[in-house]
């Protein structure tokens, strides 16, 4: 079982490091672009079935913040800027099969009992993720909810993905609710940060910080899964600890962004709150920068 974990703070913190020591290099050192290498593995293309394990109490309205997101990504009716439009950058990570991915939601199952304790180990999240359809072609995740604890969850990581081994391999995610375990540092910028600069927080724009803050998270980790699903698609360092899609660029959500500040962001005029994506159903999203290959730089939407 491979699996890749995402750490909001923990990323934030080091390119807050990183920006101060580059910035006093700046005039010895031409800054290198960003390149993510292309490890010659399969990527997941075509039609992808997501199937959702809710694990733990959700409302009716935090589910539909969510699924809404998902459905949002190959919905053509909603305004510029779109969710669609930023998921449309996967499309230009070439390899194995072309083409784009186009994902629809499939099953969703409710654990509501709690069935596994409210302390949840690796092995626990995968068993979990084997209760979606098991196939090719599917991206299982599980989600849980902000009173269910997870190994590494709010220490080292606010999510992740993995695959299966085997003739029946399939990939999965994962994605926790940290809004009162730790909403500084899975749910920045809805929430002053544990580290760097204290700058006053994001409205989060569904009203809900720790499922925004899940938005932002589930969009990391599927951005992952489809160009890096098995371990050796595109990623730089380690494969067991690697950079990818969107985790290469951590910390930036509009233009300007800078370790502390999430850069130039929407605002609704009504509600005050942050965004820089619209989604079906009249939803807006702020959705964090991906790597573009073609331009070996992060790509926002605004």
């Amino acid at each position: 079982m491979a699996s890749n974990y995402y750490s909001a703070a923990g990323a934030i913190f080091l390119l807050y490091f990183i920006f101060f020591v580059s910035s006093s290099m700046a005039a010895l050192v031409k800054e290198q672009p960003l390149v993510l290498k292309y490890h010659r593995g399969p990527l997941l293309k075509g039609t992808i079935t997501v199937n959702l394990i809710w694990y733990g109490k959700f409302t009716p309205i935090q589910r539909s913040i969510i699924v809404d997101y998902l459905q949002s990504i190959n919905s053509v009716k909603a305004p510029q800027p779109s969710v669609t439009t930023w998921w449309k950058t996967t499309e230009k990570y070439k390899g194995g099969a072309l083409g784009s991915s186009t994902l629809l939601v499939g099953k969703q199952i409710l654990e509501e009992n709690y069935s596994l304790g409210r302390s949840l180990t690796n092995s626990h999240i995968l068993f979990l993720a084997a209760k979606g359809r098991n196939l090719s072609g599917t991206i299982n995740v599980v989600l849980t909810a902000k009173d269910v604890a997870v190994d590494g969850f709010c220490m080292s990581r606010c999510g992740g993905h993995g695959s299966t081994g085997g003739a029946t391999r399939f990939a999965y995610a994962w994605v926790g609710n940290s809004e009162t375990q730790c909403p500084g540092y899975c749910a920045w910028p809805f929430h002053q940060p544990i580290y760097g600069p204290q700058t006053p927080p994001l409205v989060a724009p569904n009203g809900d910080v720790g499922v925004d803050g899940m938005v932002i998270n589930l969009a990391t980790v599927l951005a992952g899964t489809v160009t890096n699903p098995f371990n050796n698609g595109y990623f730089q360092g380690p494969p067991t600890a690697p950079l990818e899609a969107v985790t290469a660029c951590t910390g930036v959500f509009g233009s300007g962004a800078y370790p502390g500040y999430a850069g130039y962001v929407l605002t609704d005029k009504t509600t005050g709150a942050s965004y820089n994506a619209h989604g079906m159903n009249g939803r807006k999203y702020l959705l964090p920068a991906m790597w573009d290959p073609q331009s070996s730089k992060c790509s926002t939407l605004v």
